[in-house]
């Protein structure tokens, strides 16, 4: 099954994160979107929300008047939904369109009744984002629907029917996925979770996933962590989709477990360099990175630190738990006891309930002479600083941030866009400039942290728990020297000792020679192109195969819906 019969006609992605920078998953789709157009030109369209505005546009997405011109101007849509058609600015330039869903809340309860007729899922029991998700999705799945239908028309031939593929990404998609399943069952339909929403939520409170994971019931957990509806749906896309992936091993055990069915592929997220200078320019893009900042470090705290400062971070989703952002500031807190040979500066760029930037260091970092600011821990103001358990951590392990420090933490809690107002780089122009980043995941499915620092050159430190930490041990010895990499052994109850591992880590990064660190660089460069997308999109390949061949089993006849659909949520009465 690694080569299909039937070439593809049509290859639908839909995502909240298409034109919509938020996450990891817009890193997925956009880094793979030329690798899909390279394959298959054209004939892939990427789905987004329209979630833009004429004073607020998306910096992503070029629209075009003559792109599915002809589909655009016959398509009729519901009250409320409408669709802009253009290019996703990425590399590959795949065609997107950006629909506006609105129209679709007054419908909401109408057509949660149907999905629970259909499928069982719970829509009763939701809040937050559910709504907006659903509403998204099931506009995204009428687009679909018009669009397939438009094609079949159009093509009018004998060679057979058309091979269509629709491909729903997280949970926040599956009511696009049912609405297509349930309406054009010729339609081949994926369904790839980057994450479990109860999985997550589960390691978000507090509690362990790891050690328990088999005495787990993902329905029962979902009851008691009030994540029912977004459990269900996500459950119901993974059980009717032709094709289920996720994007490692260790988050297919996860599924296996709490959605009941073990993924059909593992697609590890592959990457793409384009975005990375290279020989002279990397070189002057790591001496601005670091000469700003250090320059905001000297502002914030009255040190002249030494050019030679070894510069250390880690980065992503405001998660302390799961992302381990309080294991990071722990093991820097032992390295402060071990002595290091060199200064060490240590950044949590993680964006948090942010504010503006501090005035007194923007005032510092026009003068010459620095002086220390109160706070030296932080470079913008946070609306819920009392709460904020960053700060609170750095405070509690005693940092000072003095002429005294061999080791100093300092806070970054905004989006590193160019923007900021501090450093106003962003954070791909800061990373070359680092000398080391540590990523020690609890919770972390895949990991394109890690995969960026390395693809800079930037040697990197993450655990056994995170998707890439699998990757690396099952491709690669686990040495720095080797490749960049140093993976260490997390389980639930070794907290202590992996912060004391991750210490030495460091600690034996900051003793090697100039000789030394040049290897481990060239090392992880090359890591980073052995998980390039034109290695792994032979898992996705798979994948489609698999859901077309189940597509073609299936008798083309749309499941017959009820005529009253129940109230929201609520199991129809016997009669």
């Amino acid at each position: 099954m690694d080569n299909c019969n039937k070439e593809i006609d049509l290859l639908f992605e839909t995502s909240w994160e298409v034109c919509n920078k938020i996450g990891g998953i817009y890193t997925v789709l956009s880094t793979k979107a030329r690798t899909l157009q390279s394959l298959y030109k054209d004939k892939v369209i990427f789905i987004g929300p329209d979630v833009w505005s004429d004073d607020n546009p998306s910096p992503y997405f070029t629209e075009s008047k003559t792109l599915l011109r002809k589909w655009v101007r016959q398509v009729l849509l519901p009250q409320g939904v409408d669709v802009r058609v253009g290019r996703w600015d990425v590399p590959g330039k795949p065609i997107a369109i950006l629909v506006k869903f609105n129209g679709m809340y007054a419908v909401k309860d109408e057509f949660y009744g149907r999905m629970w007729q259909l499928y069982g899922v719970d829509s009763l029991h939701a809040y937050g984002d559910y709504d907006e998700g659903c509403a998204f999705a099931h506009a995204a799945g009428i687009v679909i629907e018009s669009l397939v239908n438009f094609f079949a028309s159009e093509k009018k031939s004998t060679s057979g029917a058309q091979s269509v593929i629709a491909h729903f990404d997280e949970w926040t998609t599956g009511m696009g996925l049912l609405y297509v399943k349930s309406r054009m069952p010729q339609v081949a339909t994926v369904f790839t979770t980057h994450a479990t929403s109860i999985g997550r939520s589960i390691c978000g409170n507090g509690k362990p996933l790891y050690d328990y994971l088999h005495a787990y019931d993902g329905d029962q957990m979902a009851r008691e962590l009030n994540m029912e509806s977004k459990h269900s749906l996500e459950k119901a896309a993974a059980t009717q989709a032709d094709c289920f992936t996720t994007v490692s091993e260790v988050t297919a055990r996860e599924c296996e477990q709490l959605l009941g069915r073990r993924p059909d592929v593992v697609t590890p997220n592959g990457f793409e360099k384009d975005f990375v200078p290279k020989g002279l320019k990397l070189k002057a893009a790591r001496n601005a990175a670091r000469k700003q900042m250090l320059d905001v470090a000297s502002a914030l705290t009255g040190v002249d630190y030494p050019d030679n400062t070894f510069l250390i971070a880690t980065s992503g989703r405001c998660e302390y738990r799961n992302k381990g952002i309080d294991m990071f500031l722990d093991a820097i807190d032992r390295l402060g006891n071990l002595d290091p040979a060199r200064r060490v500066l240590a950044f949590i760029m993680v964006p948090a309930w942010c504010g503006a930037a501090r005035q007194d260091l923007v005032c510092q970092l026009g003068l010459c002479q620095k002086k220390r600011l109160n706070d030296p821990f932080i470079t913008h103001s946070l609306n819920n600083y009392e709460s904020d358990p960053i700060i609170q951590r750095i405070h509690g392990l005693g940092f000072t941030n003095d002429i005294n420090s061999r080791v100093s933490v300092i806070y970054v809690p905004c989006y590193l866009n160019g923007t900021d107002g501090i450093f106003d780089m962003t954070y791909y122009d800061l990373l070359p400039g680092l000398d080391a980043t540590v990523f020690p995941s609890y919770y972390e499915p895949w990991g394109y942290t890690p995969l960026e620092s390395v693809a800079f050159g930037v040697p990197t430190i993450t655990t056994s728990l995170s998707g890439f930490g699998q990757w690396i041990l099952g491709n690669f010895e686990n040495s720095f020297d080797v490749c960049g990499v140093r993976v260490e052994q997390r389980g639930d109850n070794d907290y202590r000792q992996v912060c004391d591992n991750i210490a030495g880590d460091i600690k034996s990064l900051i003793a090697d020679s100039d000789a030394e660190a040049r290897n481990i660089s060239k090392s992880a460069i090359a890591t980073a192109g052995a998980a390039s997308w034109s290695n792994f999109i032979k898992y996705y390949e798979k994948a489609y195969c698999i859901a077309l061949e189940a597509a073609l089993k299936r008798a083309p006849v749309a499941v017959k819906e009820e005529k009253t659909a129940p109230r929201r949520g609520r199991k129809p009465k016997k009669s």
